[in-house]
């Protein structure tokens, strides 16, 4: 694991994603009760509702889009890296700097740029879902694609000042 120091912008953005992630994990709870109570309607009194399907969805999405920007501050989000444990931390470093800067920042401005006509539209037609008895406001959970990728720009730039601490600031 790659040890990088904290600086006063990582500290002010880290703690502030930290309580963000937590009071969303509550999601969960709340994903879990919507889906035994659907279950239990389902199969024991026959009544499928499409309202508890379509609100699981929507309360998966917002759990992980939203908790993903805690999981890469914390950094417990999934790393697939077979050679990481044999790279020196400056390596490391490196690669991390690279990957901020080339490939997640771009990527999260990408998505930023294509999501906001994506809600503004849904938001201006007033969409509904397609299915009968389906959730309105559609857009509010589109929102949660700008709120969850902005969030995730905040742990990017946190991430970043810290790797750039460790690579020029003294702080190896």
């Amino acid at each position: 694991m790659l040890d990088l120091p904290p600086t006063r912008l990582s500290r002010l953005i880290d703690n502030f994603l930290v309580r963000v992630g937590n009071g969303v994990s509550w999601l969960w709870l709340i994903l879990l009760a919507v889906i035994v109570i659907n279950v239990t309607l389902r199969y024991l009194f026959a009544e499928g509702r499409i309202e508890f399907e379509e609100i699981q969805w929507h309360l998966y999405a917002a759990g992980f889009l939203i908790g993903l920007s805690s999981a890469y501050v914390s950094d417990s989000h999934i790393r697939v890296d077979v050679l990481r444990e044999r790279l020196s931390p400056t390596t490391l470093a490196w690669i991390e700097l690279y990957g901020i800067l080339l490939l997640l920042i771009p990527f999260i401005l990408l998505v930023l740029f294509a999501s906001f006509p994506f809600v503004s539209y849904s938001f201006a037609t007033g969409e509904v879902s397609e299915a009968p008895g389906g959730l309105g406001y559609r857009w509010l959970i589109k929102s949660v694609l700008v709120i969850g990728f902005a969030l995730l720009l905040l742990a990017s730039v946190s991430r970043l000042s810290r790797v750039w601490s460790f690579l020029f600031g003294g702080g190896r």
